[in-house]
């Protein structure tokens, strides 16, 4: 993987954490079950932290 594809993936995390953040928002406000978004977010947080790292190493 090259570095403009690592940036590239780390655009599109963003945006879709964004994204998350913002549900899991309106979730909370009216009491949902917010455990599989916050999983998601868990989730998008270390791909993150990986894809970041790679990009270092690159």
């Amino acid at each position: 993987m090259d570095k403009k594809q690592i940036e590239y993936q780390i655009r599109e995390l963003k945006e879709e954490y964004v994204r998350l953040q913002n549900d899991l928002e309106k979730l909370e406000s009216v009491g949902g079950n917010v455990g599989p978004l916050e999983r998601q977010i868990t989730e998008i947080e270390n791909e993150l932290r990986t894809l970041n790292q790679k990009l270092r190493e690159v």
